[in-house]
Formats: structure tokens, sequence, C-alpha cells
């Protein structure tokens, strides 16, 4: 079993999206700025109450979401070792014998009415008038 990296909690970049800092979402244009100690207080109150919330809701729904993604990807991995794999070997293994058998049908009824018609139709000439 691997270990929980608190670092790196991100290390395949699932959520890059939704990776949102203050300047991601506010911007003052040149020429129009607020007084620099409301934006200065505007940028700690955006990100103290974005990390706060997340925090709060996490706590809150995290362990119990976590626990039903836990179960959701238990069954589908149940459902691909006892179900999916072997039937779709099961379904592998009849239609190699259908190709075998349709390949010997039409090997022995079609491939022959074919031959005979091309060399009928091959002695066919066309000539300019």
């Amino acid at each position: 079993m691997e270990g929980v990296d608190l670092m790196a909690r991100d290390p395949n970049s699932l959520n890059d999206l939704v990776q949102v800092a203050f300047h991601d979402v506010l911007g003052e244009p040149d020429g129009t700025h607020s007084i620099d100690c409301v934006w200065t207080t505007a940028h700690t109150c955006f990100t103290c109450s974005k990390n706060c919330c997340y925090k709060f809701v996490s706590t809150l729904c995290g362990l119990c979401i976590a626990v039903a993604w836990g179960c959701e990807f238990a069954l589908i991995t149940f459902e691909a070792v006892w179900c999916f794999t072997p039937a779709l070997k099961a379904y592998s293994i009849i239609m190699g014998i259908n190709q075998r058998f349709f390949g010997i049908l039409i090997s022995c009824c079609l491939a022959p009415i074919c031959e005979t018609c091309g060399l009928c139709l091959s002695n066919i000439s066309m000539k300019k008038m």
C-alpha cells in the first residue's frame, strides 16, 4: 500500500482547472485602482474565505464522499474482475469459433463460385471501334 504524500496532493494534475487564486478572479485595469489597503484586504479576505470554506466543507463531507468513491471504484473493479473480463474472454472464444466456421463456409461454398465467375469474365475483351 502506498503512503500519502502530504506535500504533492495532486501529483497527476487532476484538478488544474480549479486552481484559482485572487488574481485569476479579480483584477483592476490600469487607471482604475481602489485604495491600496482595500485591495490588499480584499486579497486577504478572498484567500482566507476560500481556504476556510474549502477546509470546512471538506471536513464536513470529505470522509463520507471518500468512502462513497472508494466503494464505487471497488464495485467497478469487482465487476471488471469477476464479470466483464470473463465475459469478454468467453465472447472472444465464441467469436473465434464463429470466425473459423464462416471462413471454412466461405472457402468451400463462395470461393469456387467467385473463382468460376472470375474465369468466365476474364475472357471478355473490349475493342474500341
